[in-house]
């Protein structure tokens, strides 16, 4: 089953074209390494997936379902995480995943056990202490969390490691791995080695256009 499927996107920035007819598909339970140096447009492209921005030609897809510019609809699918993410420092993990799962509608009867196994997965089940106090590892363990609190049936990480010491890396690196049996992974980063550890499939972006597109 195609979890993702990106046809001949084109978007430019006044003269500057950033993406030329980008073109891949992405299989149900797999890692997707999308490699590109920075400014190669992965951003820009995850950011029309999740209908933030309007692409100039081309079509996405998610479950079969058409993305569409300023809607939501597909966004139901899909669990993100910012290069960069956001939190509320004077909160804790749990009081931060529990005001999220209010916020998008989990269940009640559901909300505490889901957040439990999640901070149970990112390694902060026993940290009783304030965001504002978190490692940036530490905070984008917390992003995952938050991205896959809907059972997402794909996950976006925007280049989750970049910043992070070889420990926080290899930290992200396992959790991504982990998830793969519950959802579909677009994992965007300019690192080769961590592709290499965890990707099941390779697609590289440079210049706007798709140069390589293959497994390991």
């Amino acid at each position: 089953m195609t979890v993702l499927e990106v046809k001949n996107i084109k978007k430019s920035f006044g003269q500057h074209e950033v993406l030329k007819e980008v073109s891949f598909n992405v299989p149900e339970n797999s890692v997707l390494g999308f490699i590109g140096q920075n400014g190669a447009g992965k951003t820009t492209l995850m950011k029309m997936i999740v209908g933030l921005l309007k692409q100039d030609e081309g079509s996405l897809h998610v479950l079969g379902e058409e993305v569409t510019f300023g809607e939501n609809k597909t966004n139901q699918w899909i669990g993100y995480l910012p290069d960069v993410p956001e939190f509320y420092g004077y909160m804790t993990s749990a009081q931060y995943l529990k005001l999220c799962g209010d916020v998008t509608g989990v269940p009640k009867n559901e909300l505490s056990q889901r957040v439990e196994e999640l901070l149970q997965l990112v390694g902060l089940e026993n940290n009783r202490k304030k965001i504002k106090t978190f490692s940036r590892g530490m905070k984008q363990r917390l992003g995952i969390a938050q991205a896959l609190l809907n059972r997402p049936k794909l996950l976006i990480c925007d280049e989750p490691t970049s910043a992070l010491d070889p420990v926080g890396r290899k930290e992200i690196l396992h959790i991504l791995q982990q998830v793969k049996s519950e959802t579909t992974v677009i994992f965007s980063t300019h690192v080769l080695s961590d592709v290499e550890k965890i990707c099941d499939h390779i697609v590289l972006l440079h210049e706007g256009k798709i140069r390589l597109d293959m497994t390991p």
